[in-house]
Parts: structure tokens; C-alpha cells; sequence
């Protein structure tokens, strides 16, 4: 295993070590410490954030995308850097800017296209960079909004997915709509007519030829066959998904004026994925389940002829997520990331039968397949490392990345302990536990619940930058056990767990959690006076379900949640998902109120409760922490409301990270790190 990558100019030539890359790649140096410190809220401009890995057409070198939080511009700064295979040599290839994402090469390897902001420009352009030497330059510099894109295999052209506004956001209009899913966070409001295209873009000449265009559908995702013939895609009549929750799968001439054809409509509410088998035969994608169960989607691998045809779901027997996959050269078997019970590893799916042979398995989490030139790389973290690019193999995982390493060296992370417990009605629940970087056996400590979103989703062996387990290690290091539990609506554990839950929210998952808090009692790690819960986005909504249900917690963070479920209907990006389930609330008035208990029964709260949120969210609007809020201060019950300006559901600007971080810790330490005072004598 290569632990640090020496940094040195590549042997193809490239001249692109630019000062402030030299800055972050400080970070990759060997480093000796003596003493190891605690995490801490600075460290959010520290730790180093991989994302997109691609491999090169040789398999020979993986480009990625570095990220770093940059406290002087309290923004985040990201680079497009290349590893070589063999793991002894690193390099960045583009200065640190705000933005930078997507890389792709050219089907010969020369070249390596990537998504920016320029200096100086006010709008995203399609970059490209000659492997041999030079500056990047601008081959799209319009306007328009730039989604997905693929090179074809001749290298001659691009096919890009682009929105074109001729919005003046200085003369703004009326926002027209007509499409039930008319809002989504980040994206804001579906304007009427404003839908995104293919185009092809000559790289020689720079000019570019609409491929569709039909106002009345928007697609999406565009990816060449093998054979340069046909471009797969995805089709939609309304921006997004469809007002059923479906898409068009179809297939094109990459040439103007073709016709689409249609080769699947699945309903896939969840991030989509296309990709062709190496010899043009074949087109996967990921299937969601009936619309009824939107919330509680395990995406399936499945593929479909290119010519048309039935398809064939090759996951069905895992009844497990694909979280990502990618066909092998011979076209005879698919690598597919799998979710699976607080673990994501990579497994190999016979195409004729769907058969899975574990490739590699443990406590890790391995995300982001990448393949070419007979080679398999993706990203890898555990409970006590960040992402990085791993190379593999047959005889295992082999890295070759070490961005956070010297970081790492520097902290002293508490260890992770697994948690199996019975719940109320005798179903069997997992988490985890968190301890403190000091932690005694033996010594009980005040308690936090951080429950995680979704509820499809799942507390993993990962410390993923800003996601569950780096919030608990946060958490940890304030003294604190942490603990985490994939209550019942989680993925990882198969369909009928997820959807057991249905149209019955806060009943089933709430009984878990306590019982997890029961079991960190029982293993004398919790102290039963000194316990506080919280969560973002359903962990929200799932911490008030609990305090209106259970009086345990002496203090609570509801961020980004909500507890009058009626007032989210129409305000949220969610209405598909209630239409599905619950029936819209005219039909369904008993239910929706008994979704809602929290906060029609907000009299029965007396936890100290923090409210987080960001004013832009439309993913769960701050309203929801508003009324719960205004509630509990009607009731004088201690609480308090914190509202992040231009932020959405997740945060992107660092010094609010870091704040909410610091708020979160200094709430839990106000109520649950005094000692509790001790009980008086009997008689006394």
C-alpha cells in the first residue's frame, strides 16, 4: 500500500504545479507527531474532500476532484488532480478554484475536459486541458447551465446536456409553473419552458449543433455507444422527473435532426446512472421501486438491449442498494458498489443471472467505481479516514491517495464500536457507538443520539467530510459518546426493513432509537441523566417524533426538520412521495395529523430544543423549525433558532459549517456535561 504520495511532475510533461497547489499539497507530506490532539471545529479547513474519480482510457492514472475549505475566502476551493496507477506519482492539475468538477479524458487519453468558473467569469465553462503541457482553455463559455456530458469515442465531439436562460437577473420575470414537482433545493423553482437539451460540440472548430430540442421535454445524461453511433439518455416532460416519478430511458443518432427512441420508463426518483457495456450491447441504468415506497428506494442494476427489448433487473436477488457500478471489459459481468448493513463494498454481478461474488468486504465504505484498461478504482473510507482513491485488485484494496493523512496523524480519533439490541417488538436494529478519544472502560458518559436523514439512507463505517460519522467524531471529542442507529426506514438492511415504516412515520423508528439508548445504558457506556439527541434533515424530524414521545433527553438539535407535516405539503420538493404514501391531505386528514403529532402535541415536550436551518432550504423548509420553535417558546420550554442566510439544505460556506458545528457542541454542553448532582441520602 503506498501511504504518502511524493508530489513530482508526471513523466508526459505537465507544467502545472501552481504556488497555491503547493500550499495544499502540504498536507501530503510525511509527518511525525508526538502528541495527537482532539478533533475540532477547525479542522473543517483542514480535512480534504475526493470526490469524481475517472480512469484514464489505459487505466493507467485516476483524475479526481480535490476539495478544501478556504477560511480567507470562506469558500470552498476545489482541483482537478491525477494518480497515477502504480501509486508513485500525484499531481494537481488545476489551481484551486470555487466550482471546479466533472473531469472526463478524451478517449486517447491526451486530454482532460473538467466543468469551472474561470477567473473573472460570472457563469460555468467547459474546460480542456492537453495532457502535454499548456494553460486549460474555454471550449464552451456560454450561458447556459451546463448538466452532464460524454466525449465520443473518436474524440472528435462532445455531447452536453445544457439549460439556456435568457434571464436577466437584473429585469427578472414571473416564474410561470405547470408540473406538480415545481421546486427542488439548490435548484429553485421549474420555470414553464425552461428545460435542458443535448447539444454536440465540435472540439476542433468550437461550434456547437443542437441534437434535441423539443420544448416540451427536458433531457439529460448523455452517453455515447461504444461504436460513436448513439447517444443514451435520459427523457423527461417535466424538468426533473416526470409528475409520476418517472423517465424516459432512449436512445439517438448522434446526429441533428434524429429521433429519439424509447428503450425503458422506470420510476427513478433517485440519482440516475447510464452506462453501456463495452460492446454496444447492452444499457444499465438504476430502477426504483413503485412510487409508493419513494422514500424507502433501494436502487436496482438494470439493463436492457440497445436494440429494445425487456428489461432485466440483475440486482433483485441482493435486495440491496447500488450506490454505484461499472461494466467490466469483456462486457460479461458488472462491479457494483452495494449497500449492506452500515457497509458499502464491491461485489461482481454475472450478467446472464445476476449472480454476486463479494469482491472484497469489511468494515469500510467503498463508493464511486471507476474502470478502464482492465483496472477498478472507486473511493474508500472507514470509521477513522477520510475518502481516497483505492486501486481494486483481486488480492484487495490497494491505496493510492494520502491527502489527509499528515492531517490525520495530527488527531486522535475515538474508536467505533458496533451496536446490536432488540427493539420494542422484538426486531433486531444495528448502529454504532462512537466513544470519546480518551474514553475508560467502565466510566459511563453523557450521551448523544445523532440520528441520520433519509429515512433511505444508513449510518456507515465512513468519515466522509461532513456527513454522520465526522458530525459524531465532532461530537466525540467534546467528551461525548455518540451513537448512531439504522432504526427501521434505513437502507442496508433490504426492502421489507426500509418500507416497514410506510405511511407510519415516527412510531416504528422512534421505538428503535430508544432502544438503542437502552442498550448504551445497559453496556454502561451512556449515563441514563446526562442524554441528548439530535439530527439534520429526517434525523430532525425523527428527534421531535421522539421528545413528543419520551421525556429521557435533557437536550435536543432538530436541524432542518419539521413536525407539522400538513404545512410541508406543497412547500417542500416532496409532494410526489405524499401523493404516493400518505394520499394528499384532503383525503387523509386522521393520518396526516397523526403524522404530525409533534407538533400538535407539543405540549408534551420539555427538552431544551435547538433549531437549525438555512433560509433557502427547499428540501425541508426552515418553516418547519420555525413553528416548532415558536411552539415550544409559547410553552416556555428553553430553546432557541438559528437561521443560516443563503444556505440550502446542505451547507456550502465554511465559516457556517463551522459555526453550526461549535452551536451544536455548545448546546449538548449547557445541559449534559455538568455532573449531575449526586442523589441525596435516604432520610437526608
Amino acid at each position: 500500500m503506498t501511504s504518502t504520495v511524493p508530489l513530482r511532475r508526471a513523466a508526459f510533461g505537465l507544467a502545472l504545479l501552481f504556488s497555491a497547489i503547493a500550499a495544499w499539497a502540504e498536507a501530503d507530506a510525511p509527518f511525525v507527531s508526538s502528541a495527537r490532539r482532539a478533533l475540532e471545529a477547525d479542522d473543517f479547513y483542514r480535512i480534504q474532500t475526493l470526490s469524481e474519480p475517472r480512469s484514464s482510457p489505459d487505466g493507467l492514472w485516476v483524475a479526481y476532484v480535490v476539495t478544501r475549505n478556504d477560511q480567507a475566502a470562506d469558500e470552498s476551493r476545489s482541483a482537478i488532480w491525477l494518480q497515477s496507477w502504480d501509486g508513485k506519482q500525484g499531481l494537481a492539475v488545476t489551481n484551486p478554484a470555487h466550482g471546479t468538477h466533472a473531469p472526463r479524458w478524451s478517449p486517447d487519453g491526451r486530454y482532460l475536459s473538467y466543468l469551472a468558473t474561470p477567473t473573472g467569469a460570472d457563469h460555468e465553462h467547459l474546460m480542456l486541458l492537453d495532457r502535454r503541457g499548456g494553460e486549460p482553455r474555454s471550449i464552451y463559455d456560454t450561458k447556459d447551465d451546463i448538466g452532464a456530458y460524454d466525449w465520443s469515442p473518436d474524440g472528435a465531439r462532445l455531447v452536453l446536456a445544457v439549460r439556456h436562460s435568457d434571464e436577466d437577473p437584473k429585469a427578472p420575470k414571473p416564474i410561470v409553473i405547470d408540473a406538480v414537482h415545481f421546486k427542488q433545493d439548490e435548484e429553485g423553482y421549474f420555470a414553464a419552458g425552461l428545460r435542458r437539451h443535448l447539444v454536440l460540440l465540435d472540439v476542433a472548430g468550437g461550434t456547437s449543433t443542437p441534437l434535441t430540442g423539443d420544448a416540451g421535454f427536458e433531457e439529460d445524461l448523455p452517453t455515447w455507444s461504444p461504436d460513436g453511433r448513439r447517444i443514451a439518455f435520459v427523457r423527461t416532460r417535466a424538468a426533473g422527473i416526470d409528475d409520476d416519478g418517472g423517465e424516459d430511458i432512449d436512445v439517438i443518432d448522434a446526429q441533428a435532426g434524429a429521433t429519439p427512441t424509447r428503450l425503458a420508463r422506470p420510476f427513478a426518483p433517485n440519482a440516475q446512472e447510464l452506462a453501456w457495456s463495452p460492446d454496444g450491447a447492452l444499457v444499465a441504468y438504476l430502477q426504483g421501486l413503485a412510487p409508493r415506497y419513494n422514500a424507502y428506494m433501494q436502487d436496482q442494476l438494470t439493463v436492457v438491449a440497445a436494440s429494445g427489448g425487456q428489461p432485466r433487473v440483475l440486482t433483485a436477488k441482493l435486495d440491496r442498494a447500488v450506490a454505484s457500478y461499472a461494466f467490466a471489459r469483456d462486457s460479461a459481468s458488472i462491479i457494483a458498489a452495494v449497500e449492506d448493513d452500515g457497509t458499502v463494498h464491491p461485489v461482481k454481478l454475472d450478467l446472464h443471472d445476476g449472480t454476486a461474488f463479494p469482491i472484497a468486504v469489511g468494515d469500510f465504505v467503498v463508493t464511486d467505481l471507476t474502470a478502464a484498461g482492465g483496472h477498478l478504482a472507486g473511493l474508500y473510507s472507514n470509521d477513522s479516514a477520510p475518502s481516497e482513491v483505492y486501486a481494486i485488485e483481486a488480492a484487495g484494496l490497494r491505496k493510492l491517495t494520502a491527502h489527509n493523512d499528515a492531517w490525520l496523524a495530527e488527531i486522535k480519533i475515538g474508536s467505533t464500536r458496533p451496536l446490536r439490541f432488540k427493539s420494542k417488538d422484538g426486531t433486531e436494529v444495528h448502529g454504532f457507538a462512537v466513544e470519546p478519544p480518551d474514553f475508560v472502560p467502565g466510566k459511563r458518559y453523557p450521551t448523544v443520539l445523532w440520528i441520520h436523514g433519509g429515512p433511505n439512507g444508513q449510518d456507515a463505517h465512513s468519515f466522509a467530510f461532513e456527513e454522520y460519522q465526522f458530525r459524531r467524531h465532532l461530537l466525540a471529542a467534546e467528551g461525548f459518546v455518540v451513537l448512531g442507529v439504522n432504526y427501521r426506514g434505513s437502507s442496508g438492511r433490504g426492502s421489507a426493513y426500509a418500507q416497514s415504516i410506510l405511511a407510519d412515520w415516527g412510531h416504528k423508528e422512534v421505538e428503535d432509537l430508544l432502544a438503542g439508548v437502552d442498550a448504551a445504558v445497559a453496556q454502561g457506556l451512556a449515563d441514563p441523566k446526562r442524554l441528548g439527541i439530535g439530527g439534520w434533515s429526517y434525523g430532525g424530524i425523527l428527534t421531535d417524533y421522539t421528545i413528543a414521545s419520551d421525556q429521557r433527553f435533557k437536550a435536543a438539535v432538530s436541524g432542518a426538520g419539521s413536525a407539522n407535516q400538513i404545512s410541508m405539503y406543497g412547500m417542500d420538493q416532496y409532494v410526489l412521495q405524499y401523493n404516493a404514501e400518505l394520499g394528499p391531505p384532503w383525503r387523509n386528514p386522521a393520518l396526516w395529523l397523526k403524522v404530525s403529532y409533534p407538533f400538535f402535541h407539543a405540549d408534551r415536550i420539555h427538552t431544551p430544543t435547538l433549531f437549525m436551518g438555512g433560509d433557502k432550504d427547499f428540501n425541508v423548509p426552515i418553516a418547519g423549525g420555525e413553528q416548532m420553535y415558536e411552539a415550544l417558546r409559547t410553552l416556555e420550554i428553553p430553546t432557541e433558532l438559528v437561521v443560516y442566510p443563503g444556505e440550502y439544505h446542505g451547507f456550502k460556506r465554511p465559516s457556517f459549517l463551522k459555526d453550526r458545528a461549535m452551536r451544536i457542541a455548545a448546546w449538548y454542553g449547557r445541559y449534559l456535561l455538568p455532573e449531575p448532582s449526586p442523589s441525596p441520602a435516604p432520610g437526608g
